[in-house]
């Protein structure tokens, strides 16, 4: 004897609601209070209800998907992946998974035709853009993405010309604060690792913010003093090298971010030099190795846990139809013996 399987309008009927209600409450939608909804889902629990997800998209024309489009240049054997985009990643999944949602990650290069696929295809409801890529080439598939009415959010770029909401940390202001530490520490020949432009505009503000407190010190910025470098530990090995080939004289080393700085910090040791004694190092983003660097490294740390139920708030707003801001994570600094 087969056993009837619940419905939605059984549990409509016991809870004396609606079966439309009951469809809100099981997506914790706050169209429902509190009361009702914990009433549904307890009801949905006693009579082992699972909702039937490929009927209800058919319905709502929903997926309740969000992809996580991922950009980042390929290592040679393709496996390695900035450790600060697999935190951002942790965060992002909890974030949807509090909200009921799936995500979808998908890996990316820049140069793919990533804007005309997954929501126009219905793989998902909207789009959370992570990572680093030429932001010049980028703005133009931004644009297309906004034309054509894709909801989409980035993180970490603020810059006015590029189209969409982004949630990010305020790169200047923790370029600055890293800055004034090093500053107070008594350095004064202070070298940026870390592409300075507008291809990449994340590590651009921070050396925004770097100039800035070096002028607040009465100290000009010097350009022998700032090496172009992206992302890696080897990006970071080599622009150390090469600022100690170029003999130009420095007590300390800001890097773009923490990858940037191991990588300087190997270099060093090699050229013969200690850290902080000869030279000072500090990194940008506190990823786990940060603290396990000899020395360990001083650095600005970007909240991502709240980077991640940001990023996933404003794209639930958007499809919902509300106005989303751009937003700034306040940064934090973490001293630690590197500096």
């Amino acid at each position: 004897m087969s056993v009837k399987k619940a419905t939605s309008f059984d549990i409509a009927y016991l809870a004396g609601v609606s079966q439309s209600t009951v469809s809100r409450a099981l997506r914790n939608s706050p169209l429902v209070n509190q009361e009702t909804r914990e009433k549904v889902q307890k009801i949905a629990k006693e009579l082992n209800y699972k909702v039937d997800k490929n009927a209800s998209n058919l319905r709502s024309q929903h997926s309740d998907t969000l992809a996580l489009l991922l950009f980042e240049d390929p290592t040679d054997d393709g496996s390695a992946i900035n450790p600060f985009f697999l935190s951002m990643l942790g965060s992002i999944t909890r974030a949807c998974a509090d909200r009921g949602y799936d995500l979808l990650v998908s890996f990316q290069q820049a140069s793919n035709d990533w804007h005309a696929d997954f929501e126009d295809s219905n793989k998902a409801d909207g789009l959370i853009l992570l990572g680093y890529g030429d932001y010049v080439d980028f703005a133009e598939k931004l644009t297309k993405l906004s034309a054509q009415g894709t909801h989409y959010v980035r993180w970490g770029v603020g810059e006015d010309q590029l189209k969409g909401s982004a949630i990010g940390c305020d790169n200047f202001a923790g370029g600055k604060e890293i800055t004034q530490h090093v500053l107070k520490q008594g350095r004064k020949k202070l070298a940026f690792l870390g592409t300075a432009s507008s291809h990449a505009p994340e590590f651009f503000d921070r050396y925004k913010g770097h100039c800035a407190a070096l002028k607040e010190y009465g100290i000009n910025a010097d350009n022998k003093l700032q090496i172009n470098a992206l992302y890696t530990e080897e990006a970071g090995y080599d622009a150390a090298k090469k600022l100690l080939d170029s003999g130009v004289e420095f007590d300390a080393i800001c890097a773009a971010c923490d990858l940037i700085a191991v990588g300087a910090m190997r270099a060093l040791k090699e050229h013969g030099l200690s850290i902080p004694e000869n030279v000072a190092v500090a990194g940008f983003d506190d990823i786990a190795v940060a603290n396990f660097t000899s020395p360990p490294l001083s650095t600005v740390k970007q909240d991502t846990k709240r980077a991640g139920e940001l990023l996933v708030e404003a794209l639930l707003d958007m499809i919902a139809g509300k106005a989303v801001e751009s937003r700034l994570i306040e940064p934090q600094l973490i001293v630690r013996q590197s500096c």
